[in-house]
């Protein structure tokens, strides 16, 4: 079945008082920069991927059709070689980083791989326990967990309610024998965001060293490397930074640690002379370390717009409006949806909330499925019963919000989500 109403619902409480915060969003000429193939369709999966800016196609064209096409390998010495640095240290600026302290490299994964094995390596031996918590992304806890078994270390992972970070039960965990603490700084379930300077200081107090994953919060919000003590960090560039999927991550190491610290992964980008081609590895100094092999020059390239929009928008803009944006749907969702069983799995405390809203609900794959096949929404899901709602400041409308709102609960009142009972998906 097709929703007999799409919207907008302008006879729905709060349908003015969006129309009003757009009509006074400064953001809201950004929307331009980006591509809208279907203006019906309501786009509400940033915090997994950033839609494409319009530069973006511009960009490749040049890098394939002139820098590959034509330049061909002068290429290298024509901008490609320090591409991934140019762009490090164009993107510090909106993690608090100073400059020659943030490299573009490989996933976000691998980062996190080479930079929890490097905190490993330099722990005195008395250190041997890895500290993070179950609200972790998965793979982030996958891969600590084989660093912890390379190196002989032992991983603890601090249960939570679900939805809050436990400060308190990882205040009570880090002890004289913690080497490293990783956390994702918004965790992907439920967008709780962890005060980022107060447990670093903790963390750095009780001499381990402090990881953090920014992947959903870089973009979206002010991040401050350097006034929070913060040694080790990664994150994405393809959510709220727009750089387009599996588009390479950032790495940051704190100056002082740069060329103490051992990159796992010891290849060639990494070298101290890559174009001796001796047998010997030897690392070079500064972030260059943390390189492996040969970047991705198309995909790297790509993420120059996204990161070019944030940085125009203004984070602390940005911020503003995702916090007025996630109040406006746990407002919607409380009045309209709380009767239909959905219930808030995200904090409401906008100081501990990054910019995607979770709402939990017995049937929420059926649901996230006719929204997506009948609604005309797109979210995602989240197993075993989370539909999240992300909010990307930059391309998302208050009337979207509240056009969001109303679409999930004429899915549930009119039974649109029956039909996918029982059914599934590669990726939700």
């Amino acid at each position: 079945m097709t929703l007999s109403d799409l919207g907008p619902y302008t006879e729905e409480p709060g349908y003015a008082d969006a129309v009003r915060l757009d009509e006074t969003d400064e953001l809201a000429r950004c929307r331009d920069w980006f591509v809208e193939t279907d203006p019906g369709l309501l786009y509400l999966d940033g915090n997994s991927l950033g839609r494409l800016p319009r530069k973006t196609a511009e960009l490749v064209s040049n890098v394939t059709d002139v820098q590959w096409g034509e330049r061909l390998i002068r290429s290298w010495n024509e901008g490609w070689w320090d591409l991934q640095i140019r762009l490090g240290d164009r993107l510090a600026p909106l993690v608090g980083a100073r400059p020659g302290e943030v490299i573009i490299s490989d996933s976000t994964s691998v980062n996190l791989y080479k930079l929890a094995m490097a905190a490993l390596a330099d722990a005195p031996p008395e250190r041997t326990k890895i500290v993070t918590d179950d609200l972790n992304f998965p793979s982030d806890v996958y891969i600590l967990d084989g660093v912890a078994k390379d190196s002989g270390a032992e991983l603890t992972i601090v249960q939570s309610d679900g939805v809050h970070g436990p400060v308190d039960r990882l205040l009570e965990t880090i002890d004289d024998s913690t080497a490293l603490v990783a956390l994702s700084h918004t965790v992907y379930s439920s967008g709780y965001t962890y005060d980022m300077a107060a447990l670093t200081e903790v963390v750095r107090s009780r001499g381990a060293m402090m990881l953090w994953d920014v992947s959903h919060s870089v973009g979206a919000m002010p991040i401050d490397f350097e006034g929070s003590g913060v040694d080790l960090a990664v994150g994405c560039t393809y959510k709220y930074l727009n750089g387009g999927p599996g588009s390479p991550a950032l790495l940051y190491v704190r100056q002082e640690h740069q060329d103490r610290l051992a990159n796992p992964i010891t290849a060639w980008w990494g070298h101290g002379d890559p174009f001796e081609f001796g047998l010997d590895f030897y690392p070079v100094k500064g972030m260059r370390r943390f390189h492996t092999g040969t970047m991705p020059i198309l995909s790297l390239a790509a993420i120059e717009p996204g990161l070019e929009a944030v940085l125009e928008a203004g984070v602390d803009a940005i911020r503003a409006k995702s916090t007025a944006l996630t109040e406006m749907l746990i407002e919607e969702s409380d009045r309209h949806l709380s009767s239909l069983g959905f219930t808030l799995m995200s904090p409401r405390d906008p100081n501990r909330r990054g910019s995607h809203v979770s709402l939990s609900h017995d049937l929420a794959w059926p649901i996230t499925a006719a929204l997506i096949e009948r609604a005309r929404l797109i979210p995602d899901f989240r197993a075993p019963s989370n539909i999240r709602l992300g909010l990307s400041p930059l391309t998302t409308s208050f009337v979207e919000v509240h056009t969001a709102v109303q679409r999930i609960r004429r899915v549930v009142v009119e039974g649109a989500h029956e039909e996918f009972a029982g059914t599934s998906a590669v990726v939700t």
